[in-house]
C-alpha cells in the first residue's frame, strides 16, 4: 500500500543582508554636509537611495565625510553592513574628488547588486515540502 502524503506549509524568514537595504529615519539618515553648519539640503534614508545622492552632491561633500569617516560610521552604525564600511576605509587616502565619488559609488553599487542578487527566497516566501503522513 502506497504511503500517504500531506503538503507541509513554512515561511522563510527575511535573510539577514536584506537588512542592509530597509529604510531608516529620517533623522537617521545621511545629511550631507560641505562642511560644519553648511547642509546641503540632501540626505539618504538607505543605501540605494545613498548611491543615487552621492552622484549628485557636490564633491565638496563628499571630500568633507569621507576624511571624517563619515559615511563609514553611518554604514556600519546605522545600516548595520560593517562589510561594506570596511570595504570603504580601505581606500580613498590618496584620492579625493570624483574619483573618491566614482570609487565609492562603484563599491556601493557593487553591494547593493550583491544583497539584492541573492538566490534565497525573500521574506515571506511559503516552501512547500511533503511530509510522509504517519499512520
Amino acid at each position: 500500500m502506497p504511503k500517504k502524503v500531506v503538503s507541509k506549509s513554512k515561511v522563510l524568514p527575511k535573510p539577514s543582508s536584506a537588512k542592509f537595504l530597509n529604510n531608516t529615519t529620517y533623522e537617521s539618515g545621511f545629511h550631507f554636509f560641505t562642511a560644519i553648519g553648511n547642509y546641503t539640503g540632501i540626505t539618504a534614508i538607505n543605501l540605494s537611495e545613498f548611491a543615487a545622492k552621492l552622484q549628485n552632491v557636490p564633491v565638496e561633500s563628499v571630500d568633507f565625510h569621507f576624511q571624517r569617516k563619515d559615511f563609514q560610521k553611518w554604514i556600519e552604525e546605522t545600516l548595520g553592513d560593517k562589510e561594506l564600511a570596511e570595504g570603504m576605509s580601505i581606500f580613498g587616502a590618496a584620492r579625493s574628488g570624483e574619483d573618491l565619488r566614482k570609487e565609492m559609488l562603484r563599491i556601493v553599487q557593487e553591494r547593493i547588486a550583491e544583497l539584492n542578487g541573492r538566490s534565497t527566497p525573500n521574506e515571506g516566501t511559503i516552501i512547500k515540502t511533503l511530509v510522509p503522513l504517519q499512520l
